[in-house]
């Protein structure tokens, strides 16, 4: 029987999320979708009655899998599965520069349930984005030819302990102006707030950028 003590101690170890197998039924016809979305192709490797081919994508630490006899799933059953953006609006039309077809940015009437189907109450999707652009409210959806969907989910300021502190890092220039932009329209508050210029607004913004992502009280 393990102790309280054991069961934390197994935290140490990292357990980073390298990939995840999406079931398809043509891993050419998923190829050509996949690489038409822009991701970087990584592999594609074949053998006796077996084909894997790997994406990765942009700013995203975990892969995507697919091909042939790779999994017993039924091609299409991969749902909601979720990429986050800085920008739901700049991912959104991205896709749709690139002839993908996607839904429009929505957010959820009450919670965040919508983003896996559109219903009644607290299931119903509002077209835009949400109110105020609240960090992990607003939607796009869309999904590859089998059917296995995807949903963009804009976050701009983590939950508490989502991200260590110390190991900050942005997945892309866009993600890094983005968190600028933020800490300059906060910092011009902020200022106000004062009622003079800050000299030292380059701490500023490094703290409000770093606090944001880490979900951590940001600098008033």
């Amino acid at each position: 029987m393990s102790t309280t003590d054991e069961d934390s101690s197994t935290g140490s170890v990292d357990m980073k999320l390298e990939v995840l197998i999406i079931p398809v039924s043509d891993a050419g016809h998923a190829k050509d979708f996949y690489a038409s979305l822009g991701w970087r192709l990584d592999a594609d490797l074949a053998g006796d009655g077996f084909r894997l081919i790997q994406f990765t994508p942009p700013g995203s630490g975990c892969s995507i899998q697919f091909g042939t006899n790779l999994t017993p799933a039924a091609p299409g059953s991969a749902q909601g599965t979720l990429l986050i953006v800085s920008d739901v609006q700049a991912a959104h039309d991205d896709l749709v520069s690139r002839g993908i077809g996607v839904g429009g940015v929505y957010h959820c009437a009450t919670g965040g349930v919508c983003r896996f189907r559109d219903g009644d109450g607290v299931w119903q999707r509002v077209g835009g984005p949400s109110p105020k652009r609240a960090s992990y409210g607003s939607f796009a959806s869309f999904s590859d030819p089998d059917g296995n969907s995807w949903v963009f989910q804009e976050v701009t300021t983590r939950l508490p302990g989502r991200v260590d502190a110390a190991e900050t890092a942005f997945a892309s220039v866009a993600d890094l102006a983005n968190a600028m932009r933020r800490a300059e329209a906060a910092h011009g508050e902020h200022e106000k707030r004062i009622g003079a210029a800050d000299p030292d607004w380059p701490d500023w913004y490094a703290a409000y950028m770093v606090a944001e992502q880490a979900g951590t009280e940001l600098p008033q």
